[in-house]
């Protein structure tokens, strides 16, 4: 049918304090809204949550939030007007921005820019006799769910998180060399926060005379410990050999000197570390299995499960409407699309950076968290009476932002946590289990 062509990006997360105010991908996104007042009139585009970053905006409260949003970027909302004018632009409320939810006055002040706002935590579309659900999918979310959705005053704790931490961060993140600080949002999943805030302090804001004394140490602590039970052995002639001796090392000169004050004092960390570790061992796993009666978990584990949630709640939702093929949602900024008995799940995924941690060379050297981006664009249509799924990634390269230190660090490694998303898929006719046609 005519107008069942809908566009689906989400997680844009724009505006903030500070520096979170600042759009790494806004010439990207006003690029992607002027090829679509060209190509796509008549058609729809979606914003499946967490447009602004509202929560972000710590110094002004409820619609004055929005209008600071506004105000700071006006190339922005003039080219949301135009693309308006051509098709439609819908919002529907995310979690950091709540406040689409909360206040009616809202909807007549993004009319303004051609935005139209249905302040629901669901909606629907048609497309092919079929329907479309669309939901941000914080609602199923426990630490950033709202228990009484559209009340302003209703705060998750997710919302002091961002107001406190996040906000903060940008507030601060001028303090700190490149500004690393600012792209807290981007570490997913959160739980990994720590481990990116240890490794920015290692690469970038330890003294250099530090940082570059002890990497010798962590380089060859593996050798050391080597060395350490080679010596031992030697001692008790149990190793007819030499080679792990002190006389053996300092035939090297001063080059032997050297390793022998980074082996012996390796060795008493080593030393330092056993007589620790097994106390520390049965604590941890304590603490690892109290996060879990929580409902938290760390580790990898934390996105595979994040992922089956919202496939469970996609497959609740099929079963209680069979009119339901497309199951649409953001939120947990991972991009993929999962075909379930002819049905589809697709998550838009973020504009936002993203930081993937990658383990150093050197066991003991901390991850360096690689950045990169992937601006997603699922687009939705009717097609000889079938459901037509197309990706689109629009391209955007990251700028030279590791320091020497931490690309040597991972000196040939490639990386990728991208779900590998067909360009097109063809979903089956009505309620078919056929296997879609991908191409």
């Amino acid at each position: 049918m005519p107008g069942e062509d809908y566009y689906f990006i989400s997680d844009l997360h724009i505006g903030g304090d500070a520096e979170l105010d600042a759009c790494d991908f806004e010439p990207e996104l006003l690029a992607f809204l002027k090829r679509l007042e060209a190509e796509a009139a008549g058609a729809e585009l979606i914003v499946v949550g967490d447009a602004f970053g509202l929560w972000e905006v710590t110094d002004v409260d409820g619609p004055d939030k929005m209008k600071r949003v506004i105000d700071n970027h006006p190339e922005l909302f003039e080219q949301f007007r135009r693309t308006g004018e051509r098709m439609t632009i819908t919002l529907i409320p995310g979690n950091h921005d709540y406040e689409l939810a909360a206040y009616p006055e809202l909807v007549d002040l993004l009319a303004e820019y051609n935005l139209h706002l249905e302040p629901k935590e669901h909606i629907t579309r048609p497309v092919a006799g079929r329907t479309i659900w669309i939901e941000h999918g914080s609602q199923r979310d426990s630490f950033n769910r709202i228990a009484h959705f559209g009340e302003p005053y209703v705060t998750p704790l997710g919302y002091y998180v961002t107001r406190h931490v996040v906000g903060s961060a940008g507030r601060h993140a001028t303090l700190g060399r490149r500004k690393w600080l600012r792209y807290v949002e981007s570490v997913q999943p959160n739980e990994q926060i720590p481990h990116w805030l240890f490794s920015n302090y290692f690469y970038r804001e330890m003294s250099p005379l530090l940082r570059y004394g002890l990497v010798p140490f962590l380089v060859l602590y593996g050798i050391s410990i080597i060395w350490f039970f080679g010596a031992i052995l030697e001692t008790y002639g149990i190793l007819p050999t030499r080679i792990f001796s002190w006389n053996f090392m300092r035939s090297f000169g001063i080059v032997g000197d050297i390793k022998n004050i980074i082996f012996t004092v390796n060795s008493v960390v080593f030393v330092f570390l056993i007589l620790f570790s097994i106390p520390f061992a049965i604590i941890w796993r304590d603490v690892l299995k109290t996060l879990r009666r929580y409902g938290l978990q760390v580790g990898d584990e934390v996105r595979l499960q994040k992922k089956e949630l919202y496939c469970a709640a996609a497959e609740e939702v099929f079963a209680g409407d069979p009119q339901v093929a497309v199951f649409v949602f953001g939120h947990t900024h991972g991009a993929f699309l999962e075909i379930s008995n002819g049905r589809a799940i697709i998550n838009t995924g973020t504009w936002l950076k993203r930081l993937t941690r990658i383990k150093a060379r050197f066991r003991r050297i901390p991850a360096v968290y690689a950045p990169s981006y992937r601006l997603s664009c699922f687009r939705i249509h009717a097609e000889d009476g079938r459901i037509a799924i197309e990706y689109e990634r629009i391209p955007k390269k990251v700028g030279r932002e590791l320091t020497l230190l931490e690309r040597l660090m991972i000196l040939g490694k490639s990386w990728s946590d991208d779900a590998d998303i067909p360009e097109r898929t063809l979903l089956p006719a009505d309620n078919r289990t056929d296997a879609p046609e991908e191409g």
